[in-house]
């Protein structure tokens, strides 16, 4: 299985058969080359389609693209280093580049109702994915993923969470790509179910930007309902990111307590590095002191570097590894699903007369 998120031994690999993700990959630029060229090219290819049609997010292109390629068997052993670091340096880079997003300013004029609401809608969101999960018999690390991933922002979470968590790949990659097919189809389900229920712009946005898991799924959510919902959706969905440092942290410290100090190495670190850098680029953004021009290359950058998380991520998701874990995952996707979303409009309706 030539997955990218090589840095563990995979508790349910096929009996019989190995692969090039089974150790740890090296990270020389020689061993890394080939399947960064690889990433760089389907990056490209999700680019163009991006352009070409812009309805269309590169990064999840870039996802759908990677899995096409991954389950032809075509993917070269060689190319497993590259596709590792593309999956998880170029992916923490992206996620703390996502702080350049933040400004609290904006988040803080929302007004405390909506931004106790946001607070809600994750903590509670994991919670109640994390009782749906144990009560369908699914393993603790894919609940937690799960749950992180629906309730903060997507594949983006499931990396962060991953990389303090024990999870294995298989469980990671069954995660993204169920991030990937429920965003989507909320994407269709917000706009026209807001209307529906007569939800002002203001409220729909709300609603899209509290519970669709990307934040390029809520832009696209925001965008076909119109008015002043997408830029209402984009702010929500982002005071929703703000809330990924202090969840990782969590779990880190909840990992640290569990796995002792038995050794060396055997704990992760209180709070990942690019949590940090998360958390300073925010309050950089928010000083003002960025000029527009570094925004708008930082913005690129952030795109490329995702959109090549993404087709990286993609080429590890194998269609008889999602036949193979069964059920579960799924019902308890579209379950967190329709739990976020539940949670997100009751509070729209709450306080909606006050927005």
């Amino acid at each position: 299985m030539n997955a990218p998120l090589a840095r563990r031994p995979r508790r349910h690999a096929p009996p019989g058969r190995s692969s090039a993700t089974d150790t740890v990959p090296s990270h020389s630029a020689r061993a890394v080359a080939p399947g960064a060229a690889l990433t760089l090219a389907g990056t490209a290819v999700a680019l163009a389609v991006s352009h070409l049609v812009p309805a269309l997010n590169p990064m999840l292109v870039a996802i759908v693209l990677g899995a096409a390629l991954g389950n032809t068997g075509r993917i070269p052993t060689r190319a497993a280093a590259g596709l590792a670091f593309s999956s998880r340096t170029l992916l923490r880079i992206g996620i703390a580049l996502l702080g350049l997003q933040l400004v609290l300013g904006d988040i803080t004029a929302l007004g405390w109702q909506v931004i106790v609401l946001v607070v809600v809608i994750v903590v509670m969101g994991i919670v109640g994915t994390l009782a749906l999960g144990g009560a369908l018999g699914l393993g603790w690390t894919q609940r937690l993923l799960i749950a992180c991933g629906f309730s903060i922002c997507g594949a983006a979470a499931v990396a962060a969470v991953d990389s303090v968590s024990d999870a294995d790949e298989e469980e990671v990659l069954t995660a993204v790509t169920l991030v990937v097919v429920f965003g989507t189809l909320m994407i269709v389900a917000v706009p026209v179910l807001s209307t529906m229920l007569g939800l002002s712009d203001t409220a729909a946005g709300m609603w899209a930007g509290g519970s669709i898991h990307e934040v390029a799924q809520v832009i696209a959510a925001g965008g076909a309902i119109g008015g002043s919902a997408l830029a209402v959706a984009t702010v929500v969905k982002l005071a929703r990111v703000l809330l990924l440092a202090p969840v990782v942290t969590v779990i880190s410290l909840h990992r640290r307590r569990v796995t002792g100090t038995d050794g060396p190495g055997t704990r992760p670190a209180l709070v990942p590095a690019f949590i940090v850098a998360f958390l300073v680029l925010v309050c950089l953004r928010s000083s003002g002191l960025v000029p527009a021009t570094a925004l708008d290359v930082a913005s690129a950058a952030q795109t490329i570097l995702l959109t090549c998380a993404m087709f990286a991520l993609g080429t590890g998701v194998r269609l008889a590894a999602m036949r193979r874990v069964g059920a579960r995952p799924v019902i308890l996707a579209a379950a967190s699903t329709v739990w976020v979303a539940g949670l997100a409009l009751a509070g729209v309706l709450l306080i909606s007369p006050t927005v």
